[in-house]
């Protein structure tokens, strides 16, 4: 395999079949290539994509500042897709609930801000690990294959990552803000590496014919934010 940098595009030459393009939340192009392609053809192709590379990287730039929460009531936050208003609630029983369309966050010390944010992210890998358990589950009964881990975690840079050997699947926590159809896909997506490990002709074929739609489903994924 061969890596190469052109214009801020990483360039990388493997022994595959299919050309890939992906643009990185971190904003990092990369082109994947069979190895004997020559430099005129990637011209080409970049060129060609210039455009969708372009709204693309403005896209990631846009949305990737850190909005610094304060946690106080009436700040929005998001789960399942949908956007949720905070109430923060004096109580001495320090929990967090979903209720009448709020987020409410029921805590000792309303000002303290790591508390509030310890809680919240708590109930959000809570719910994040009841949500995916049901969609792996559901998508097992078309893998066939066995899930022995399934670990949730912060992950700056992609949605989730399989490991075939192992057994093992890891997803991003912040992946349950996101909606339905778009943690059915990473899920999904992850699940079926267990039966094609590359991004291969075959593992696109076997997309399409268990979830056709998974084109409209990432695309709503890396566009709502």
């Amino acid at each position: 395999m061969e890596s190469i940098t052109i214009h801020n595009v990483k360039i990388i030459r493997k022994d595959i079949k299919n050309i890939t393009l992906k643009v990185k939340p971190t904003c990092d192009v990369i082109l994947t290539v069979p190895l004997k392609t020559d430099d005129k053809h990637i011209s080409y192709i970049l060129e060609k994509r210039k455009n969708w590379i372009s709204k693309k990287v403005d896209f990631f730039e846009a949305n990737n500042k850190v909005e610094e929460k304060e946690y106080v009531s009436g700040e929005s936050f998001k789960y399942l897709g949908k956007n949720y208003r905070l109430k923060v609630i004096e109580s001495k029983i320090e929990q967090v609930k979903l209720l009448r369309g709020y987020i409410q966050v029921f805590v000792k010390d309303k000002t303290n801000l790591n508390k509030k944010q310890k809680l919240l992210n708590e109930w959000y890998i809570l719910k994040a690990e009841k949500y995916f358990q049901k969609v792996v589950n559901e998508y097992l009964s078309i893998v066939k294959k066995e899930v022995k881990n399934i670990k949730i975690r912060q992950m700056k840079t992609r949605w989730g990552s399989c490991n075939t050997s192992k057994g093992y699947i890891n997803l991003n926590s912040e992946l349950i803000k996101k909606r339905r159809e778009s943690i059915e896909y990473v899920i999904f997506h992850e699940l079926a590496h267990l039966v094609h490990p590359n991004h291969s002709r075959e593992f696109y074929n076997y997309l399409d014919t268990y979830m056709p739609d998974w084109k409209k489903r990432k695309d709503k994924l890396e566009t709502f934010v």
